[in-house]
């Protein structure tokens, strides 16, 4: 994991170094764009009798990414399955930019940073699986769950301590906050 910063803890002078480039990165996002399934779930899928595909979400993400957008970053989702779930959530969460069946994430990526006008560097993507890697290496900030196959973990720029649907995404989105110095204000909003 040479070129990763392992579970956002730093640990001696190179985990420093990862998290001082990882923070500089977050701070410039003016788009973070995250994986559905193993980041915004726990990545099980579940099947009603009917045939309906069921998907469990976390609460906390949810409130992360409120708060993201709250903050002038803007969300979106980009998946390479479709799932009814995933339309009521990101309509729940005020996500309007949602790319469902993208088996090749490039051309969703592409497209939105042209119809939002922002550079690759402006922008940082959560993924947990090799389908995600072109995005991953695109993007000017990347994520990942502990759980991601190495091949992900090493390409990244921060690694959650939380797992996928459990906490992950928000420890992200805390962590961007942080970065843009606007952490703070976000939670203190809750203590008035």
């Amino acid at each position: 994991m040479e070129d990763t910063l392992q579970h956002g803890a730093p640990d001696g002078a190179r985990e420093r170094d990862l998290l001082d480039d990882a923070r500089t990165r977050a701070k410039r996002l003016k788009l973070m764009i995250f994986d559905v399934d193993g980041v915004m779930t726990d990545g099980t899928l579940y099947y009603s009798e009917r045939g309906e595909e069921l998907k469990a979400f976390n609460i906390q993400d949810g409130q992360g990414v409120k708060m993201l957008k709250q903050y002038g970053v803007e969300v979106a989702l980009i998946t390479g399955r479709r799932s009814r779930a995933v339309e009521l959530r990101a309509a729940n969460l005020g996500i309007t930019h949602l790319f469902q069946g993208a088996e090749d994430k490039r051309g969703a990526y592409a497209a939105l940073l042209a119809q939002l006008g922002l550079a690759a560097e402006q922008s940082g993507y959560m993924g947990d699986d090799l389908i995600d890697l072109p995005l991953i290496t695109r993007c000017g900030f990347a994520a990942t769950v502990a759980s991601a196959p190495v091949a992900v973990r090493i390409r990244t720029h921060y690694i959650a301590r939380a797992s996928g649907g459990h906490g992950a995404v928000r420890e992200v989105c805390e962590f961007i906050l942080d970065a843009q110095g606007v952490l703070e204000r976000a939670i203190g909003a809750h203590l008035q």
